[in-house]
């Protein structure tokens, strides 16, 4: 079984936006799960708005990556899928919605995130994008 993401890379001096919904005990990238028809950008808007009270700037979404692993609080086998995008936003983050905390960590913080967010600060630390 397979969970269909997107979520938002946003890299600030060397260091990655995150966040914490309520009653967790992990970090996550920014983004959500998409409503039928949607595509990858327009989840990413809607999601990061919802989250964040932000505005990505639609025409600056560039897809860093899709990367795949363990569900985190899920059962053994469910696995996911997230698409990664960087892009331009207006507006400062903020918790809102079901978010908790918002977080700017770096990548002595990645035992701190899920597992696929682990992958992906592999992934940002080797191009040394995170620090």
């Amino acid at each position: 079984m397979f969970i269909d993401k997107v979520a938002w890379v946003c890299l600030q001096g060397g260091k990655i936006l995150s966040s914490r919904s309520r009653g967790k005990d992990a970090y996550y990238l920014p983004g959500g799960k998409r409503e039928p028809g949607e595509s990858d950008v327009e989840t990413l808007v809607r999601e990061i708005r919802e989250e964040l009270a932000v505005a990505i700037v639609p025409d600056t979404a560039s897809h860093l990556g899709t990367f795949r692993a363990q569900a985190h609080g899920h059962a053994d086998g469910v696995i996911v899928q997230m698409a990664c995008y960087t892009a331009e936003h207006r507006g400062t983050p903020v918790a809102s919605s079901e978010i908790e905390e918002v977080v700017w960590l770096a990548y002595g913080d990645r035992e701190r995130v899920s597992p696929v967010d682990q992958i992906i600060f592999d992934h940002l630390h080797q191009d040394g994008r995170l620090r």
